[in-house]
């Protein structure tokens, strides 16, 4: 039997989990960075095949790597140049994914004071993905080519431990789809081999609870809404 503590303390580690977009620079000890990721290796994966690879990137590395990126971004010419390998989204936007998209993107915009008119704005705070939201550990994720449908359910149970692992410790983490975009960059510069596609990156440190981004809550639909019980 689980005691009441051991639920609630999971359930509160669960619920506290946000994906923070400012970090402060406080450094992170390796072998917490290693503890998180070992813990986080315990998700389940269809016949043990454990099909995560974990690139962590800290000081110079991290650095360079945004630059990187950050230089595509900001050229348009050089950005449509580079485009995802796998679709994140949907191609056609229904209703209520668009309409939960569309608030989520608007309410983090208006905290920050920038209008539907500020393209500028908001192209740099999108920017700001690419610098780890000055985290001082950033991790890249990728997949081997071969790896089917499967293996992406395993993957994103592996990312939700990384996750819960590291907002146990007092840590937090932004999952980020937008490094997709520049896999080409970071193939080149972490010189992965050319069976690995990038799956995602992720922000991981101790937030800055001052920054105004950091009091963004999403709302989440009631359990009534997509729960169906059949007796």
């Amino acid at each position: 039997m689980i005691s009441n503590v051991v639920q609630e303390t999971v359930d509160q580690v669960i619920r506290s989990r946000r994906s923070l977009r400012a970090f402060l620079d406080t450094p992170i000890a390796k072998e917490d960075i290693l503890a998180i990721l070992e813990v986080a290796a315990r998700a389940p994966s269809g016949t043990n095949t454990q099909p995560w690879k974990v690139y962590v990137l800290t000081g110079h590395r991290l650095k360079q790597l945004s630059a990187k990126i950050l230089s595509a971004h900001n050229d348009p010419e050089v950005a449509k140049q580079h485009t995802e390998e796998y679709k994140y989204y949907p191609v056609e936007w229904r209703s209520p994914y668009i309409d939960r998209r569309r608030k989520v993107g608007w309410d983090l915009y208006a905290l920050l004071g920038l209008g539907r008119e500020n393209k500028a704005g908001m192209h740099a705070q999108h920017g700001r993905n690419y610098q780890f939201f000055d985290a001082p550990v950033g991790f890249i994720f990728t997949i081997d080519r071969i790896m089917e449908q499967g293996s992406w359910l395993d993957y994103g149970m592996f990312l939700q431990n990384v996750m819960l692992a590291a907002k146990a410790r007092g840590l937090d983490t932004c999952p980020q789809a937008a490094f997709t975009q520049y896999h080409k960059l970071i193939q080149a510069e972490l010189e992965l081999s050319a069976d690995e596609m990038v799956v995602c990156g992720m922000s991981l440190g101790f937030a800055d609870m001052s920054k105004v981004e950091n009091t963004l809550q999403t709302e989440r639909a009631h359990v009534d809404e997509f729960v169906h019980f059949f007796d």
